[in-house]
């Protein structure tokens, strides 16, 4: 990409080099590829609009990353409120981490029990490696707040995973 003093040269520049990378994150918040696309989507349309604001920031990704995990809880609260009836199939779009990714039926079942924060919380938390003062600015709670939701999604993974026939690891946490 080229930069001008650390900075994204443009908006196309910043969208066609982190796309991928923006794609993988948006699948593993909401565990469904067209889901994670549409995320992505609505992110960079919001970084668009803010994108010289951003960019003189020198964090853009950072920026489409906590929007899109607001956005990603957004849609969740909204769609408690709906009743889905149909799916449209739309042209998959095939990435193979994603692929790699979404190998774990079961996983992804598991993580489908959580709410949308809980499940924000653990991505953040091991998929991201950011520490819970971080998490708490992305998703605009306490840091404590933050130990509650990790701390009841792990629990309510562990319940889950204690039922005969389903063998998936799930970490424990320490000085909770």
């Amino acid at each position: 990409m080229e930069e001008v003093s650390g900075r994204p040269a443009s908006f196309e520049e910043f969208v066609r080099v982190r796309e991928g990378a923006l794609r993988r994150y948006g699948f593993v918040l909401t565990g469904s590829m067209h889901d994670g696309a549409d995320l992505v989507q609505d992110a960079l349309i919001r970084l668009s609009d803010a994108w010289p604001r951003v960019r003189a920031k020198d964090d853009p990704e950072g920026f489409v990353r906590v929007t899109m995990v607001r956005l990603h809880i957004s849609k969740w609260r909204r769609l408690r409120r709906e009743r889905l009836v149909s799916h449209v199939p739309e042209a998959a779009y095939s990435d193979a981490d994603i692929e790699r990714l979404s190998g774990d039926a079961g996983l992804w079942r598991l993580l489908a029990t959580l709410s949308p924060r809980q499940r924000a919380v653990l991505v953040l938390r091991y998929y991201e490696d950011l520490a819970d003062e971080d998490i708490a600015v992305r998703i605009g709670v306490s840091r404590n707040t933050v130990r509650s939701l990790a701390a009841r999604g792990l629990a309510r993974l562990r319940e889950t995973t204690a039922v005969p026939g389903n063998a998936v690891a799930v970490p424990e946490v320490g000085g909770l």
